[in-house]
């Protein structure tokens, strides 16, 4: 008989909650640049300001260290943790999980932040239920066509002139034009929104442009890649069996690819792609997966040599509660930035808005750990979990 509940503290395993706290450090890291309005700004705007030349530097390393990588990590985690419902309590409840997922990821989507992956990431999940039945050899290289498929629909585009994403670009500025948000008021428009009316209009536009980017960047291909990837290691239980891979030997292979990979794609993101779409992308896919294996190798190598450090624990508490703490970025960055809150937008430079994200972070780990000695779940993870079992069950512990 299958357990009638949630998996339980006991049955948490630190590596997953480490990584996926780690994750979100990186996330924040990716998302706070839009935040603050900094990736708005014409870049003549960018290079006018005082931090110009630190915020070059600084913006190959994003490239180098935090562009994808964080973003492979927690699809990767995503997909484990497909592995563990789908296990425990079988695909109708799972599916049932997915589209409560689409409804919360669409509301943070078109009332919160336009750069809401979760609604991608739930749609990901209910495809992830159809390949589930093939063999662990083809789901692998299923998972590695489909990272890879990116790749040659860009050469489409590049050298066929194929347009996948027209349509989208167009109604994106269609409803943008409706509500008078143009090319000269874009990077301004958020922090001068002073009413949530106001922030509403750009939300509204801002839904239209997520969706370009979706298809415009082939982000489905990706995601359910990276998904298969992460359902298979669960499924086989990695992280349960860190003793027994050669860990070492991991980091290493996946560092000697990845890293070299990474800065030739620094290079090329920063240069404005002098080889062109297709090798770009080329670049990305075979840079940002090698890079993200070392980084969980490197994790698990240092857990397995000091699994009691309390570093960790503090660490892996946002990562249990990661639902909650990824909404809650999201409003500590229209909170300082955006005019409903103080107003900062499009005055920071990019190494001010890393800083941010890095205290953001911070304080999600101070927050997430106070939160968890006295309740279960995170708030919205205990909403989900109700939604999803069809029951209550009790916050406190």
């Amino acid at each position: 008989m299958q357990p009638q509940g949630p998996t339980t503290e006991r049955e948490r395993h630190l590596v997953l909650d480490l990584l996926r706290g780690l994750a979100l450090m990186g996330i924040a890291l990716a998302n706070f640049p839009e935040f603050a309005l900094w990736t708005f700004l014409a870049p003549e705007q960018q290079a006018a300001m005082p931090t110009a030349a630190v915020d070059r530097v600084v913006r190959f390393l994003q490239y180098l260290f935090v562009d994808g990588k964080f973003y492979t990590i927690f699809s990767l985690l995503f997909g484990v943790g497909f592995s563990l419902i789908l296990a425990r309590h079988g695909r109708r409840l799972f599916l049932r999980r997915m589209l409560i997922l689409v409804a919360i990821g669409l509301v943070h989507l078109l009332f919160i932040w336009n750069g809401d992956i979760l609604t991608l990431y739930a749609l990901g999940g209910l495809l992830l239920t159809l390949f589930t039945p093939l063999s662990d050899r083809r789901l692998l290289l299923l998972a590695l066509a489909l990272i890879l498929l990116p790749v040659g629909l860009n050469a489409l585009t590049e050298f066929r002139g194929v347009d996948f994403a027209g349509p989208f670009y167009q109604q994106w500025w269609r409803v943008a034009d409706a509500r008078g948000i143009t090319e000269q008021n874009f990077a301004t428009w958020l922090r001068d929104a002073t009413d949530y009316p106001t922030m509403y209009a750009f939300l509204q536009q801002g839904a239209c442009e997520r969706l370009w980017e979706f298809v415009e960047g082939h982000r489905l291909p990706k995601v359910l890649g990276l998904f298969i990837l992460g359902y298979l290691m669960g499924k086989n239980r990695l992280y349960a069996r860190l003793r027994e891979i050669p860990m070492k030997p991991t980091f290493f292979a996946s560092a000697i690819v990845g890293f070299p990979l990474s800065v030739v794609y620094a290079w090329s993101a920063v240069t404005d792609k002098p080889w062109g779409l297709t090798a770009h992308s080329l670049l990305y896919a075979l840079s940002v997966v090698p890079m993200a294996l070392a980084y969980v190798s490197a994790v698990c190598l240092v857990l397995l040599r000091w699994p009691e450090a309390r570093l960790f624990k503090l660490i892996s508490a946002p990562g249990r509660m990661a639902l909650s703490c990824y909404i809650g970025q999201s409003l500590i960055g229209i909170l300082l930035f955006y005019g409903v809150g103080f107003g900062l937008g499009t005055t920071f430079g990019l190494i001010h808005a890393e800083l941010v994200a890095l205290a953001a972070f911070l304080v999600e780990v101070v927050l997430s750990r106070l939160w968890l000695l006295r309740f279960r779940f995170g708030p919205l993870e205990w909403v989900w979990r109700m939604l999803t079992y069809g029951r209550r069950f009790p916050l406190t512990k």
